[in-house]
């Protein structure tokens, strides 16, 4: 075991001759920051001068004197009122007494030796008395060496030695310096090193070691000296054992263990220094015990061992009064120390008794305490080896009371948690806290919700929004308080919290966070992932912080997580901080995709036609693998370049094995795809190649047919095998045939190496049995099946006979034999049917003869009956009968059969005549309506395009709309040639359902359908626009659905000195537009329309343009001149309009084009409850025949009797791009007022910019 010496260190008193004992001295237990019932001035309490015992802070030590400069006791205190000093030495006063610092300092020229004692240091004030520990002053002198001879040793290489240090002795051990002459110091190591005794070890000599001047020099901190001894001189010599290992062994210290003694909180040094060949290792060890747990700290190349103490000093305390105290100070030691006290510096056995007070070993404890127990107590730890002392002052207080709390603080808090209102009071005696709130009038303790802390501090629990309001905290027994207003905000929510979410990777993932909150907090969004942070959304910058470039928050809390990978998959936590509170919620992603190639692949259970092909799955990424796709390359028969992988087989996910049969002759790759619900993963790498032994054919070629394509000649084909299925080399095929039924049994043979293959002189489609044979050089392939095949076909030789037919109304059913001689395979038969025209009429249909005549001119010359003029049926297979349909009733036709083969078709057979009987007629093609008086309609309509037959005449029905339980009435028209009929009497401004019937002797055909209206009377327009000009003034309107034309005056007048009321031309009140010409620029002018005497409408307007000024002289002054320009500018005017009038009109129109017009431009479909819908396409036909092209100026007739402008109420309106009008309406003759056409306007007549009034037939045909 090592020993341990204490190392010769400075040190300021004397050392114990033997130290036996552990003395630490300390509280038992580590005291709270304050004792119980003890007080402590806040910083916020406001007090002047507070008195405060003596407290020491600066305190002498023993100490070694070799000078009356050196004795210095230091003795520093504070307190208010400032301390008073004293000293004691040797237990008798010493000294006077010291005002402000009690530090004692010796005199220059006083004697040493009068200083040497025992002394202790006494600090006062009015509350009490601080004593320091007994100190001890020894004096020495000078420290001498006395005169040494110099040593010379000698050692050999290798062995150890201890060169000794032997300074004076002192009470103050000195500090040994090893250096040599030119004073450098000895470098130490593991080797070479200075004890704790001062000697100079040396584990192994080294020939360097070898020095005339090793001195030891000691240093006398205390008495500034340094005492060099005399030099040794060290002599190493060489040696032959140097290369043999020495023993380790100890020279400090010796014996097998040592005891060192140390005080409590000393810092004791343990020295191990060996010696031996090579340099020994030293290691530390505790025996009973682990070596950190005591601190240690291994220093010197493990030479030394150090263990440090720390003392907690106890605490000054002040209390109020009536408070019970309770000094305790316990102290350890060997022996066990005894415990006195003492009362401002005096034993406690020296001073007056006192019930109140208690002494029970090392507590100390005073009953309701009273201001004079202020004062300092004194604890003292004495055993034979020293002493302890502790001082702590006990001071009992008297403080008025204050409120320390801020007054008029707002306290914000979320609905449901818990709030502290504080109102932090301080005096001594403690002051009496309570609180109210609103008027007082409710008890707030009551609540148990309610707590009142120690420190008048009220806790409300889970607060809701009733508490918000007024607090008053007040002192007892005092006027003072402070109030305390609590606000509650609504708790923050979160309504949509984030959900499991599955999404594909690289796409983007949305986990929602909608939730609410208090909209007075700011707040902000914190997401995380796995609980690290990931983003975050403040309200008050408006900023995201965090992987912006990934991560997205929207202002609704919404995460937007973009390119999901993988790593994504995880936890994520919203969470919506407030200033008040916050709202927490979670949600998962979970990232699918593909799963990774499989891996590893493997070949092994190899045979001629299979193997097993094993692999290792890769990743799923979150979605299970569903299934293995295996894919096979065939190499050897496919060039390089057009090499491909093609499905072999498809695994179940949860293997990952397969056994494949394999074609010869072939050289193989595979590869392997997994496949999830979200897709499949990129192909694994290929396997190794593996070639399969070649084989005879297995198989022969399919589809082995005749395609024959000439007379007398055989040409048989076939599916050419793929490479893969030659299964060897020198691959071909063995053709054969025979003719089917023939005399001759043998097969005709033949080897070729691909289809097709020939055979002439075979006659015209004659049967042949056909076969082919795989072969290659190892053999040939299974007996292959006989197929028929024929030579090359001829178109047919005879047409079909016995061809009759049975009509059926509009259908037609033929027959006819099946055809002979065909030459070929039959493919069927086609009908070809003609129409000849229709039936001629007979007597008792003469009536119209004219209406049909005409009708057939009409559609001769528009073309329309070539549609179904012939008609080409085709009927495959063997069938010999056929229904057409679709004929047109009332006509002849003519028809004849052929038969058809793969060469083409065969004669027609003789022509076969039939005729269709009437039927009846289909709806009248279009209708009309017009209403000239408030009871009367007139209806217009045009006949059937499809009259089947002769028609009879025509049946109107009309009925008012909205009253079904009214009868339908009917009236008939027997004349076909009549197509308008007036309907009346009628009640006024009421819409009527009305059907026109055609009729023929066989029944009445489908309605055309329509409504119609009976129309109010006319009334000048009220809601007019007006559009200014610089010259005019545009004027536009929309006319009164229901109400008929009306005649009437614009009447306006210039506003300015000596103007006129002037009157338009008749406007019409459909016509919808008017512009008033030739007006002054910048001028306003009074608009009226008059409806009797009453004003219909008035209003002001004013033209574009500055206003004219008055010239009096010069250029325009010049009548002659003026004239002659305004004639000329008139001419150009006229001219334009004449011009733009033709354009407008177009050229002539034929009276019956113009009622085509009119037919088409209102028999339009038509939807309601009732009636069909209705087109027809003749009308359109006409449409596109009847429509003539306008001409600018071209040669039209202005004054045509047949213009479309002269048939309805149209208006022709042009402007000039700056919306002027230059136009004039169509020439028609003046309309009396209530007397106007009622006749349908045109729906080819031009129509003028909006607003512009409809055409009268669309107003009487809209629906309502």
């Amino acid at each position: 075991m090592c020993a341990s010496q204490h190392r010769r260190t400075g040190y300021r008193g004397r050392c114990c001759p033997a130290l036996l004992l552990l003395l630490p001295f300390f509280l038992l237990s580590s005291p709270p920051p304050f004792a119980q019932g003890a007080i402590q001035i806040p910083e916020g309490y406001k007090i002047h001068n507070m008195s405060q015992p003596p407290v020491l802070t600066e305190m002498p030590s023993s100490f070694t004197a070799f000078s009356a400069e050196d004795l210095i006791l230091p003795c520093e205190a504070t307190g208010n009122p400032t301390p008073i000093f004293r000293w004691v030495k040797d237990g008798a006063e010493f000294g006077e007494e010291l005002q402000g610092s009690g530090t004692f300092k010796a005199e220059k020229e006083s004697v040493l030796d009068f200083y040497e004692g025992v002394y202790r240091c006494y600090a006062s004030n009015i509350l009490g008395t601080a004593m320091t520990d007994v100190v001890r002053v020894i004096v020495e002198p000078q420290p001498v060496l006395l005169k040494q001879q110099k040593i010379h040793k000698r050692a050999f290489e290798g062995e150890s030695i201890v060169l000794t240090c032997n300074p004076p002795e002192s009470s103050t051990p000195p500090n040994i310096h090893w250096m040599d002459i030119s004073m450098v110091h000895i470098e130490q190591n593991e080797r070479v090193l200075v004890g704790l005794d001062g000697n100079l070890f040396f584990a192994n000599l080294l020939k360097s070691d070898s020095k005339q001047d090793y001195i030891c020099n000691a240093q006398y901190v205390a008495a500034r000296t340094i005492l060099p001894e005399a030099a040794i001189a060290l002599t190493v010599q060489p040696s032959n054992d140097v290369n043999r290992s020495r023993k380790p062994l100890f020279l400090s210290p010796s014996g097998t263990h040592s005891m060192v003694h140390a005080l409590r909180g000393q810092t004791v040094t343990l020295e191990c220094i060996p010696k031996g060949l090579p340099t020994p290792e030293v290691e530390w060890k505790k025996s009973d015990g682990s070596l950190q747990e005591t601190g240690g700290d291994v220093k010197k190349w493990g030479r030394w061992l150090t263990a440090p103490y720390w003392v907690k000093e106890p605490q000054n305390l002040m209390y109020s009064p009536g408070e019970t105290v309770r000094l305790e100070c316990q102290a350890e030691g060997i022996p066990t120390p005894a415990i006195t006290w003492s009362i401002n510096g005096q034993p406690i056995t020296d001073v007056d008794e006192d019930a109140r007070r208690s002494v029970s070993g090392g507590v100390l404890k005073l009953r309701d305490v009273v201001f004079a127990d202020t004062a300092v107590y004194q604890c003292e730890a004495t055993n034979k080896h020293g002493t302890a002392l502790r001082n702590t002052f006990l001071y009992v207080i008297e403080l008025p009371p204050q409120i320390l709390s801020s007054d008029a603080v707002v306290y914000k808090v979320a609905e449901g948690k818990d709030v502290k209102m504080h109102c932090e009071s301080f005096g001594s005696p403690r002051p009496h806290v309570a609180w109210e709130v609103g008027d007082g009038s409710f008890p707030l303790l009551s609540d148990l919700r309610v707590s009142l802390l120690t420190n008048g501090t009220i806790e409300l629990l889970n607060v809701n929004h009733e508490d918000s309001g007024t607090y008053t905290c007040s002192i007892k027994h005092t006027n003072m308080s402070i109030t305390a207003h609590l606000e509650v905000f609504n708790r923050t929510l979160i309504l949509t919290p984030p959900q499991e979410v599955r999404c594909p990777r690289e796409s983007s993932a949305l986990l929602d966070c909608h939730f609410y909150k208090d909209p007075r907090l700011q707040h902000q969004v914190v997401w995380k992932m796995n609980g690290f942070k990931l983003l975050s959304l403040q309200t008050k910058t408006g900023h995201m912080h965090g992987h912006a470039l990934k991560y997205n928050v929207f202002p609704n809390g919404t995460l937007k997580v973009e390119n999901v990978q993988s790593e994504d998959t995880g936890v994520y936590s919203c969470e919506v901080i407030t200033d008040l509170d916050n709202a927490q919620a979670s949600g998962f992603i979970t990232v699918v995709a593909p799963p990774d190639p499989p891996k590893d692949l493997s070949l092994y259970d190899l045979e001629d036609d299979s193997l097993t092909l094993s692999w290792i799955p890769g990743q799923s990424h979150n979605s299970p693998i569903l299934e293995f796709i295996v894919e096979a390359r065939e190499e050897q028969h496919t060039e390089e370049g057009k090499w491909r992988w093609e499905e072999w087989k498809r695994v179940p996910g949860d293997v990952n094995h397969s056994k494949l049969k394999l074609r010869p002759f072939c050289t193989y790759r595979f590869r392997i795809v997994a496949v999830n619900e979200i897709g499949r993963s990129k192909p694994s790498r290929e396997s190794d190649f593996h070639a399969t032994p070649p084989a005879v054919p297995d198989m022969n070629p399919t589809g082995v047919r005749s395609d024959s394509k000439e007379p007398k000649a055989l040409i048989i084909t076939w599916d050419e095998m793929d490479k893969h299925f030659h299964n060897g080399q020198d691959f071909q095929y063995k053709v054969s045939w025979r003719q089917a039924g023939g005399q001759d049994s043998r097969w005709e043979t033949r080897y070729v190496t691909g289809p097709p293959f020939l055979v002439n002189d075979t006659g015209t489609y004659t049967p042949f049995e056909i076969k082919v044979q795989a072969v290659n050089s190892l053999g040939e392939g299974p007996d292959p099946i006989v197929d028929i095949g024929h030579s090359g076909e001829d178109k047919p030789e005879e047409a079909p006979e016995g061809v009759h037919t049975t009509v059926m109304n509009s259908t037609v059913r033929v027959k006819w034999n099946e055809a002979q001689n065909v030459r070929g395979k039959l493919l069927g038969y086609k009908i070809y049917l003609k129409r000849l025209g229709p039936q001629t009429p007979r007597g008792r249909r003469s009536l119209g003869k004219s209406h049909h005549s005409k009708e057939r001119a009409e559609r001769a010359g528009r073309g329309l009956e070539t549609i179904e003029e012939r008609r080409v049926v085709v009927v495959h297979g063997h069938k010999t009968s056929e229904e057409v349909s679709e004929l047109r009733l009332f006509s002849r036709y003519e028809l004849s059969v052929t038969a058809f083969n793969s060469k083409g078709e065969g004669p027609h057979s003789q022509p076969h005549h039939f005729s269709t009987p009437e039927g009846a007629p289909g709806p009248p093609a279009s209708l009309t309506f017009d209403s000239k008086t408030e009871k009367s309609l007139d209806v217009f309509w045009s006949p059937p395009l499809e009259t089947n037959g002769i028609l009879l005449g025509y049946m109107i029905q009309y009925q008012q709309e909205g009253k079904s339980n009214e009868s339908l009435k009917m009236e008939f028209i027997s004349d076909p040639n009549v197509t308008h009929h007036p309907l009346g009497p009628l009640e006024p401004g009421i819409h009527y359902s009305i059907s026109v019937i055609a009729r023929t002797a066989s029944g009445d055909g489908p309605p055309i359908q329509g409504r119609s209206a009976t129309l109010l009377d006319g009334v000048p327009p009220t809601n007019i626009t007006v559009i200014q000009g610089s010259t005019f003034l545009n004027l536009s309107w929309v006319p009164g659905d229901r109400h008929r034309n009306l005649g009437f005056h614009i009447q306006f007048l210039r506003k300015s000195a000596g103007g006129e009321w002037k009157e338009t031309e008749q406007l019409n009140s459909t016509q919808g537009y008017f512009s008033l010409t030739g007006l002054q620029p910048g001028t306003e002018y009074h608009l009226r329309i008059l409806n009797g005497n009453d004003t219909q409408w008035e209003e002001v307007a004013q033209t574009d343009g500055p206003v004219p000024s008055e010239i009096t002289d010069g250029f325009a002054t010049r009548g002659w001149l003026i004239g002659l320009i305004s004639a000329i500018l008139l001419l150009l005017l006229i001219l334009l309009i004449l011009c733009l009038i033709k354009r407008s009109r177009g050229g002539k129109y034929a009276v019956k084009d113009k009622e085509d017009k009119e037919v088409d431009s209102e028999a339009r479909p038509m939807k309601d409850e009732t009636f069909g819908e209705y087109r027809s396409l003749e009308s359109d036909g006409d449409e596109k025949h009847s429509d003539s092209q306008p001409s600018l100026c071209g040669e039209s007739k202005l004054g045509s009797d047949d213009s479309l402008a002269e048939y309805g109420d149209s208006v022709d309106i042009q402007f000039n791009e700056d919306g002027s009008f230059i136009g004039q309406y169509s020439g028609r003759g003046p309309v009396p007022h209530g007397h106007e056409s009622s006749g349908p306007a045109s729906p080819v007549t031009a129509v003028p910019p909006p607003p512009i009034a409809p055409s009268m037939s669309s107003v009487l045909n809209r629906p309502s």
